[in-house]
């Protein structure tokens, strides 16, 4: 049944909101920036504003609001779906289930969101390689941290953020038995990633291979 929009965190006031994440990294550009122009080096110092204007644009944060529909769930991470499949087996989650890989490029908004309302379970992270986050072996084979969920009507869900080729950090906010809900943001990957859910066998999915979705706000499928 279609419902309307529910805002899961608190409205940011700031007209461009940035993540937390990225302080470190606008601070660095912005120093290095600043010591080429003292030194007058104009070319460095172009470039320097140039990297510090792209890591603000980088991790902006923007509020979104979240569909309030029955059983729906919410896409984890802005990006292209790259696989949308059934599997009869996965260390996430027990028995058959439905897999739903969203990659992250670096021009997508890297913040990840929950992706159903209810108890957060295990989270578990796993040190691994960096292969290309769109290619199918980064899934099982990436540096990933797993985030097991366990919904209210008795679902079980993980979403899974899964490091790729450069990015080297991943970020995780909530904690074990923390009362989440759909939309809320959850952490965030830096520099091109990619984020799986991994779905009880009979939802219904409503997006396909090659979909471009946004985290909060596009709907990945229906529980059933």
């Amino acid at each position: 049944m279609m419902g309307g929009f529910k805002w899961a965190d608190p409205q940011s006031r700031a007209a461009f909101a940035i993540a937390e994440p990225g302080y470190p990294f606008i601070a660095a550009a912005g120093f290095v920036t600043l010591v080429f122009a003292f030194l007058e080096l104009t070319v460095p110092a172009l470039l320097g504003l140039g990297m510090t204007f792209f890591c603000c644009w980088f991790f902006r944060d923007p509020d979104r609001p979240t569909p309030d529909e029955a059983n729906a769930v919410i896409s984890p991470a802005d990006g292209r779906i790259v696989c949308v499949r059934p599997l009869e087996s996965c260390e996430f989650v027990e028995g058959r289930c439905l897999n739903i890989g969203i990659f992250m490029n670096i021009f997508n908004v890297h913040v990840n969101r929950i992706p159903f309302k209810g108890t957060i379970g295990s989270i578990r992270y796993d040190p691994g390689r960096f292969y290309p986050a769109d290619k199918q072996r980064a899934w099982k084979l990436n540096e990933h941290n797993a985030v097991a969920l366990r919904a209210e009507n008795g679902h079980e869900i993980a979403v899974v953020q899964v490091a790729g080729l450069i990015a080297r950090r991943i970020i995780c906010t909530v904690s074990q038995n923390q009362q989440v809900t759909a939309g809320q943001r959850f952490g965030m990957i830096c520099f091109g990633s990619r984020v799986d859910l991994y779905l009880p066998e009979n939802t219904e999915p409503s997006v396909r291979t090659g979909d471009k979705v946004k985290a909060g706000q596009s709907v990945m499928g229906y529980l059933k």
